[in-house]
């Protein structure tokens, strides 16, 4: 990201959580489905006020949530902005793809990269 901010990150998670769909067993009980990760990369072409809004629009995100989020991804080169099943996950990547140039960077060609990965489960 081009600001030049230099706050230290704490060790606390800022990643926030969608419900998991379910699908159904045979015996009728729901089986909750895996939990993917949608990641956003880190890049010297977007603002922090661009990250911010964009995921305030995509996911929800307050604005200090997307703050903390916007340093976290510039002072790690990733971030974990979102966990929910892989259907939504892949959508929500995509749509991070298609949120279009940062206007406050006269230099920026497109939106941001991030990928989907598998979250760890600990079962």
């Amino acid at each position: 990201m081009s600001e030049g901010d230099t706050s230290a990150k704490g060790p606390e998670s800022t990643t926030a959580t969608a419900p998991a769909k379910r699908e159904a067993k045979e015996n009728g009980k729901p089986k909750k489905l895996p939990p993917y990760h949608v990641v956003l990369m880190d890049d010297d072409d977007h603002s922090y006020e661009y990250v911010i809004a964009m995921l305030k629009r995509l996911f929800g995100h307050p604005d200090h949530l997307g703050y903390k989020l916007a340093e976290e991804v510039d002072a790690q080169g990733r971030a974990v902005v979102y966990t929910t099943h892989r259907e939504l996950a892949e959508l929500k990547c995509e749509q991070i793809h298609s949120f279009g140039a940062d206007e406050y960077v006269a230099t920026c060609q497109g939106s941001m990269s991030a990928y989907v990965e598998p979250a760890a489960t600990g079962a």
